[in-house]
Formats: structure tokens, C-alpha cells, sequence
């Protein structure tokens, strides 16, 4: 996922590039640059498993030249914001458990 970040002593994590398209309330949009469907459709699965999660899905208008688009819309009275940084959390701790 991304790009290795540079070393800090710490060990190293991944780093996306993330446009934030729309963030009102209970929607948020953002675009994922440099990310494939195999990311995207993490963060979808997981956001509608979530309890939190009204819909979510990515869209990406032409695999060449659109950078694809991550959608979600939450229950009423979450954050999308939070729901989505809780995930990005969860999913880099579960990561960084990896034994390779």
C-alpha cells in the first residue's frame, strides 16, 4: 500500500497520497492516488463491515488516467472522517504484526 516512508530508527510504514475530495460530516470522498483495486476494495470491505458504515465504495473512471476514488457515508451521528482514520489505524496495526 504506497510507498515505504523514509527511515526514522522507528519501523518503517506505508504512506499514500490522499486528496480529501469531500468531508462533510457523514460523507467523505477522497482520491487515492498510486493505489490498485486490491486496496481500494480493503478499505471498501472493511468500512461496510463496519457498524458505523451506511455505503461504502471506490470508483475509478479509466484505470490509466483517473486516480481511483474512495466513497463513504456513515449512520447518523459518526464521523466519516474518524470511522475512516479508526480503520487506516486498525489495518496498520494488523499489518505490522506480519512475520515475514
Amino acid at each position: 500500500m504506497g510507498k515505504p516512508s523514509k527511515g526514522t530508527g522507528r519501523s518503517s510504514g506505508c504512506q499514500m497520497s490522499v486528496k480529501v475530495l469531500k468531508n462533510e460530516g457523514r460523507e467523505l470522498r477522497l482520491r487515492i492516488a498510486g493505489e490498485s483495486h486490491t486496496t481500494l476494495q480493503l478499505f471498501r470491505l472493511r468500512l461496510n463491515e463496519s457498524k458505523d458504515v451506511e455505503y461504502s465504495n471506490y470508483f475509478q473512471k479509466h484505470p490509466d488516467l483517473d486516480e481511483p476514488e474512495l466513497y463513504v457515508r456513515t449512520v447518523e451521528g459518526k464521523s466519516a472522517e474518524k470511522v475512516f482514520k479508526s480503520l487506516c489505524s486498525d489495518i496498520s496495526k494488523e499489518l505490522s504484526k506480519l512475520k515475514l
